[in-house]
């Protein structure tokens, strides 16, 4: 569904993607691990559009995608659930997720999906108006998700949505994301929490300063000596 090809990114004269090339298959779930500083946002940022990559190709079901606007990007069916949440912190919970649906003008369609965002996410349908900056930590991650998934997408970009939350609801948000998998929609996620992303994940890849060091199974991965040792603090 996804494939970069020797993608390099950069910030102004400082190069945070050296070539990177990675593969998301379609109905799966790839997760990119890594320290911090490794070039992990700034792929998914490469991908959706915000950053233009200097040299490299990026094809999105077989389309390139490297010259097109974010805006062109989630019509096509790619969107990114951002670390930190980025939720409309004055917008209350129903507002916030009518803009994710805001490059749609199917409005039954829009509203169907309304109604089964209120069924997989029935805490949402409680605060529905209540404003968006008054929720926990992980209700405003289920909100970030969910108002992605208001966009139809095909394929959803995951930025760290476990970040800062208490162990249960990471339990909670995995879970959610395995069932957005099941109902069909692709997953590229970027992670901190190795060990959930790679029990998650089908295949992973492993991100050092700005190049793909490893890549392989998850199953694999979580076998590997050198993943166990730096990312899943096994001695």
């Amino acid at each position: 569904m996804l494939k970069l090809e020797s993608i390099e990114s950069y910030y102004g004269k400082i190069q945070a993607l050296k070539g990177i090339s990675l593969e998301v298959p379609e109905g799966e779930i790839v997760a990119i691990l890594g320290a911090n500083g490794a070039g992990k946002s700034t792929t998914l940022r490469t991908i959706s559009g915000l950053i233009q990559p200097q040299k490299g190709q990026i094809y999105f079901q077989e389309k390139p995608i490297h010259r097109a606007e974010p805006h062109q990007i989630v019509r096509m069916g790619i969107c990114q659930v951002p670390e930190g949440r980025d939720i409309f912190m004055g917008l209350s919970v129903q507002e916030n997720l009518k803009m994710g649906a805001f490059t749609r003008n199917d409005s039954q369609a829009i509203q169907n999906d309304l109604e089964r965002i209120f069924q997989s996410f029935p805490i949402l349908k409680e605060r529905a108006k209540q404003q968006a900056g008054t929720l926990s930590g992980g209700e405003q991650q289920m909100l970030a998700i969910a108002r992605g998934l208001m966009s139809n997408p095909k394929l959803m970009l995951l930025d760290e949505p476990s970040l800062g939350l208490a162990p249960l609801l990471v339990e909670e948000i995995f879970r959610i994301i395995r069932e957005i998998n099941k109902e069909g929609v692709t997953i590229l996620l970027v992670e901190q929490n190795a060990n959930m992303a790679l029990q998650t994940a089908q295949y992973g890849y492993v991100m050092e300063t700005g190049t793909v060091a490893l890549h392989d199974t998850a199953e694999n991965l979580i076998q590997n000596d050198y993943v166990r040792k730096v990312y899943l603090g096994a001695s």
